[in-house]
């Protein structure tokens, strides 16, 4: 097939599509009676395969980051995209702590006697073929691949345009890695065309994909939600809350706050909006706003949070709404508890909040009633990460309340079926 920079017509990329899609059903059912010890060593001989190839992983990166900087993209899409030998050691890190785990294909629980003499019980299973669409970030490629092998299932992938290089080359570590181990290498496939017409066909291969997970902008995963034929896996944003109660340790409080946002701007699970109870927040914010400053963050406050921080921009209301993905913080001081509740259930995207609070019962109480995928108590939003949870890796976090919430590692790409064993048993 032609590539998207050669103009491939519709029909050729429909076509194309499709043979991805029969070659990853028949991998899927390969991947379904896969013995873990195969899948095990597939994931080591992928690490062995990246780690030796490192270099050439990052001349792949350089031509990726070398084109982006031309087509103007930011500073957050720039990181996110960048490869280095850390980024590298820890994708291999990812896969081999995914080798690690146990394997949830076939697990069966919950079997027991029912009145009729029959056993009941659950067996988990793959969830078949996953589509996965998502943008820069080229150490998804690793996780992804890592997470639907272990799990049993084939996956297609398809990167953004602005990392074709990166995807490429690891996908051909993914590949010698599975040859290795003797399985087949259609069980993870990276789409080889940025064409958009890929993602409109990829969305819509219901006969091949059982599910889609998006990873990228909300306007990536609006469209995706929108169009797609096949069940999605997604959060359409990350606006993280970090409050600081009244009984807050402040030592804790200004360590979790500033970890929240500066450990890293371009994440999903980084804090945007920073609310303070009234009662402290003359003895944490000058302190905590000026840390802020000398880092170089522009803060945007509520009227109360300017008379403490008056070199302080005016927060609009737009900013509650805010997902910055930036050195850009928003903070509002409120009554107490109750106050920081309504705003998170108001303004929030019910993926990651934490409180800073040494009182067990406001603890409890903000565990209860926040309704998001992460909920933490004196821990940075940070941690929301399929890495940090154990889980090796995470193929991205779902806000959606069915099937899968939170980082989605190896459980949430399976599902369960009902097994039944009898011994001739009939019903009367």
């Amino acid at each position: 097939m032609k590539t998207a920079t050669s103009g491939a017509d519709a029909g050729e990329i429909r076509h194309y599509m499709r043979q991805v899609g029969e070659r990853a059903r028949r991998a899927a059912r390969e991947m379904a009676r896969a013995e873990t010890a195969a899948k095990n060593g597939a994931l080591e001989a992928i690490c062995r395969s990246m780690e030796q190839s490192a270099g050439g992983l990052v001349e792949a990166n350089a031509r990726d980051l070398e084109a982006g900087a031309r087509s103007g993209l930011d500073a957050a899409l720039l990181d996110r995209l960048t490869l280095d030998a850390k980024r590298i050691a820890a994708m291999a890190e990812g896969l081999r702590q995914i080798a690690a785990l146990a394997d949830p294909a076939g697990e069966i629980t919950g079997l027991s006697y029912r009145p009729s003499g029959i056993q009941v019980g659950r067996m988990r299973v793959p969830l078949g073929v996953i589509g996965i669409i998502y943008e820069s970030r080229p150490n998804v490629t690793a996780d992804a691949a890592g997470l639907c092998l272990k799990s049993g299932n084939a996956a297609i992938l398809r990167g953004g345009s602005e990392a074709l290089h990166s995807n490429r080359a690891i996908a051909a570590c993914i590949h010698r890695g599975l040859a290795e181990a003797g399985l087949s290498p259609d069980a993870v496939q990276v789409v080889d065309t940025t064409d958009r017409a890929a993602v409109g066909e990829l969305i819509r291969l219901k006969d091949y994909v059982d599910v889609i997970i998006p990873r990228g902008g909300k306007g990536l995963i609006e469209r995706i939600s929108q169009e797609a034929t096949i069940p999605v896996i997604k959060h359409l944003h990350g606006v993280c809350h970090v409050y600081i109660d009244e009984s807050a340790d402040r030592d804790k409080a200004v360590r979790v706050a500033f970890n929240a946002k500066t450990q890293r701007y371009g994440t999903c699970n980084t804090m945007e909006t920073l609310l303070v109870a009234r009662e402290v927040s003359g003895r944490i914010l000058p302190d905590l706003g000026q840390m802020f400053r000398d880092k170089g963050v522009e803060l945007r406050g509520c009227d109360a949070t300017r008379r403490i921080l008056p070199w302080a921009g005016v927060a609009t209301e737009e900013d509650w709404y805010a997902e910055y993905l930036a050195p850009i913080l928003a903070i509002r001081i409120v009554s107490g508890i109750e106050e920081a509740l309504e705003h998170i259930a108001r303004y929030g995207s019910q993926h990651t909040d934490a409180i800073v609070t040494e009182d067990i019962t406001r603890a409890r109480r903000f565990l209860r009633e926040v309704d998001s995928s992460s909920v933490m108590v004196n821990a940075s939003t940070r941690f929301a990460d399929g890495f940090e949870y154990g889980l090796g890796a995470e193929i991205g976090i779902s806000t959606d309340k069915l099937h899968a919430r939170g980082p989605v590692g190896l459980e949430g790409l399976t599902s369960q079926k009902f097994i039944v064993l009898g011994d001739g048993h009939i019903r009367s």
